[in-house]
């Protein structure tokens, strides 16, 4: 009883994983439907492939970020 201080938590509260898992589910889907256009547009010949590969990677990555916070 000489520890008055209060615990931590060691994980978000249900209401903060369920806000930045929507948050990230609105990222990743805008970023796959940005990675597609641009695929279309550089076979077109109108941007390069290199913006498609970056979008690309973001798209991954914020896809991975929500697939930690969806499994803990």
């Amino acid at each position: 009883m000489s520890d008055l201080e209060p615990r931590r938590r060691s994980s978000p509260s249900r209401r903060a994983r369920e806000r930045r898992a929507y948050t990230l589910t609105l990222t990743t889907g805008g970023l796959a439907l940005l990675t597609v256009v641009l695929l279309v547009l550089a076979v077109f010949g109108v941007v390069g492939f290199g913006t498609a590969f970056v979008a690309a990677l973001l798209a991954g990555g914020s896809g991975l970020l929500l697939r930690r916070t969806l499994n803990p």
